[in-house]
């Protein structure tokens, strides 16, 4: 243990038999402490959200989209097929899309049809394990009425259950001698899913592709587009760029998960920096209290520091001696922070005692994800905060003149 480190040592201990600088020091502690708590609690939940919603955005929708600029596209298993030999792809599935008023004995909604290939579409979106009835596998059944399934939302709403029949207007009807004739069809409710988001478990709805195509008066040989999964979420920039440069022969367009969701994650990612900038305030509060304490030391301590001068010590040592107990201070602060923070964040995580609306809210409760860079990044600016807050003291310290401060002694 060097010198400078040992007398700050020293000088930490005995502030107990000083109790206001041992008060001060204390809160120092505190505020740190609660600072850094405070910071792993509202980043962890913050990086939870966002996990949780780009989890449930992603169950629901493809990591890439390949649409058609108009009318669909034909002959999409060519289209297919050159999307599943491009390196990262793990799935390709079709699908057709359009918005269609459903009807049922319990009322009449406006839903978001989609249909899906129930041999494929596993590949490519976690409906399966979003099932809490049913099975997306009996939607290939064709004995009797063709089925649906419907969010657990909508079911609630309109009074559905497995077995129930609703039926579908498309708006793509038919001319007629008295008018425009909108086209009709009976559905069957195989099953219920429940994704968290009430948006989606309120709106949306699945049937085949062909009950799809024959709603809405599509030829056999059209989908709407294609939804693909990668093995990286990551990489569907770069991935969406080889398919690009291969499709380009193609009347399509290509967007990926970042593209479309561009908007929502940048705010959720702006609202993550305000939130850690804002909370590091915190954090700044019991530096202050650390400045407040060694300037005080420092005028208590004036003999010491003249007698440790007059012993040999120079400018710098007295300098560090200073910064040492400052940021020893900071550290312990930091370090109960963490024993704080970390444990209330995994309770969290655990028990999820803090429910949410999910009317209000993407998701029923509070996620919490800790990153072991997050939690690195909130230390060190912390121990920096602490280290800063020891500048000006230890100067003040440094600069002092060892005959003055002893000439009346």
């Amino acid at each position: 243990m060097n010198f400078e480190f040992f007398v700050a040592l020293r000088y930490i201990f005995a502030l107990r038999k000083q109790s206001f600088i041992g008060v001060i020091s204390l809160f120092a502690v505190c505020g740190v402490a609660l600072g850094v708590a405070a910071l792993i609690v509202v980043i962890g939940v913050m990086d939870g959200f966002t996990k949780d919603l780009r989890d449930k955005i992603l169950g629901v929708n493809a990591h890439v989209i390949v649409s058609a600029f108009a009318g669909g596209i034909h002959d999409y298993k060519e289209v297919a097929d050159i999307c599943s030999k491009v390196p990262g792809v793990v799935g390709v599935s079709p699908f057709v899309y359009s918005e269609v008023m459903l009807s049922s004995s319990g009322g009449v909604k406006g839903v978001v049809l989609r249909g899906i290939d129930p041999g494929t579409a596993n590949q490519v979106m976690s409906l399966s394990k979003d099932m809490v009835a049913g099975s997306v596998k009996d939607l290939a059944e064709e004995d009797g009425l063709p089925g649906m399934v419907v969010g657990a939302e909508m079911a609630k709403r309109l009074g559905l259950s497995l077995g129930s029949t609703v039926n579908l207007l498309s708006p793509t009807g038919t001319q007629s001698a008295v008018g425009f004739t909108p086209k009709v069809r009976v559905f069957r409710v195989v099953g219920i899913f429940r994704t968290g988001m009430f948006e989606y478990d309120a709106s949306l709805g699945y049937v085949t592709v062909d009950a799809a195509r024959n709603l809405l008066g599509f030829k056999n040989d059209v989908v709407t587009g294609l939804e693909i999964r990668l093995d990286d979420v990551y990489k569907a920039g770069a991935v969406s760029d080889i398919l690009r440069a291969k499709l380009h022969e193609y009347p399509v367009t290509v967007r990926n998960w970042q593209e479309m969701n561009a908007n929502l994650f940048a705010a959720l990612e702006l609202e993550k920096t305000a939130m850690f900038i804002i909370l590091a305030m915190i954090v700044l509060v019991g530096s202050f209290s650390i400045v407040t304490m060694l300037v005080m030391l420092v005028m208590q301590k004036t003999k010491d520091i003249a007698v440790l001068m007059s012993l040999g010590a120079d400018e710098s040592s007295i300098r560090r001696i200073f910064m040492f107990q400052g940021s020893f201070i900071g550290a312990v602060g930091t370090a109960l922070g963490y024993g704080i923070g970390i444990p209330v964040a995994l309770l969290l995580k655990k028990y999820q005692f803090i429910k949410l609306p999910s009317d209000v809210y993407p998701v029923d409760y509070l996620p919490v994800r800790l990153q072991a860079l997050d939690l690195t990044l909130i230390g060190v600016a912390a121990l920096v905060l602490c280290f800063l807050s020891t500048v000006y003291p230890a100067r003040k310290a440094a600069s002092l003149n060892a005959s003055d401060a002893l000439r009346y002694e």
